[in-house]
């Protein structure tokens, strides 16, 4: 079998009995950066081994982890925080998986995506997840121009590095629409912030933004 296991974004008690069930009990871990991985393992004392499986081996080690599933062994695929398959590499063995018709399941959790949503107090029976914006300004603000068009509302990610940048550009495309910003959630610091994007654009050339950034718009 093959699980596809949600783990904490941020606070490690965030993790399912059923996770933890099997990541103790499957043959091996697949993860992005095992370092990462053995923090959330060692606090729940996993000992089951774990490989790398990132963007630049993705396909050399995803038909070693295929032959293992064909050899009737049980690997679980986690991310270095939140679902596996949403922006990370993990799609691409998924997908193998599937060509290859072996079982497969998912292991609920977090999405920091979602968490964001429900807390910025936004409209979430229809909402459009855009994942992350466009690294130049010019792409970036006809992104947005393009996505403006839609009738619900919009979720991106964004780094500490880009995201006064893009408060910008999201200010000059939305004007005074009042937006929400979410960060650190789950953990001790967690913030959310709603307000226009030139008042959080402020507040952030004031306090040195940290952590990754949800926007929702």
């Amino acid at each position: 079998m093959f699980y596809i296991v949600a783990t904490p974004i941020g606070n490690l008690k965030d993790c399912t009995y059923r996770a933890v069930e099997v990541l103790k009990n499957v043959d091996l871990i697949a993860c992005e950066d095992t370092r990462h991985t053995k923090i959330l393992l060692t606090h729940y004392a996993i000992t089951t081994p774990t490989t790398s499986f990132f963007q630049h081996n993705r396909f050399t080690k995803g038909e070693y982890l295929i032959n293992l599933l064909k050899a009737g062994k049980n690997i679980a695929l986690v991310s270095d925080a939140g679902t596996p398959g949403i922006l990370d590499p993990g799609y691409n063995l998924i997908n193998l998986v599937i060509k290859n018709n072996l079982e497969m399941t998912f292991i609920p959790g977090a999405a920091a995506f979602v968490n964001a949503l429900v807390l910025s107090g936004k409209p979430a029976h229809e909402f459009y997840f855009a994942g992350f914006l466009p690294n130049r300004s010019g792409a970036r603000k006809n992104q947005l121009e393009k996505l403006k068009q839609l009738s619900c509302t919009l979720v991106f990610y964004e780094s500490c590095h880009r995201i006064l940048a893009s408060l910008e550009d999201i200010g000059m495309v939305f004007e005074n629409k009042e937006i929400a910003v979410a960060r650190e959630l789950t953990k001790k610091f967690e913030e959310i912030i709603r307000a226009t994007p030139q008042e959080i654009h402020e507040k952030f050339q004031k306090t040195k933004p940290r952590g990754e950034f949800v926007i929702i718009i």
